[in-house]
């Protein structure tokens, strides 16, 4: 239960530094209208930390899951 609960904090760690460190392209443009506004491809490191993020995050419920089921036994 313990190491869990451990893994479970890692990936979360993981899954906050993969978030922020997204580009999103707005910066303080998007807050001035500046935005960009057009459709564009994830490309190179955008689309692997989209990914990352995706698969932490699924990992990251699964844990959850598993330390409630473990839990209620």
């Amino acid at each position: 239960m313990k190491s869990i609960t451990i893994i479970q904090l890692i990936v979360a760690i993981l899954l906050t530094v993969s978030i922020l460190l997204q580009n999103r392209g707005s910066g303080l443009s998007g807050a001035f209208g500046g935005d960009f506004g057009g459709y564009y491809t994830k490309r190179g490191m955008e689309k692997f930390l989209f990914y990352l993020s995706a698969a932490l995050g699924v990992i990251f419920i699964a844990l959850a899951i598993t330390t409630v089921v473990i839990a209620n036994r």
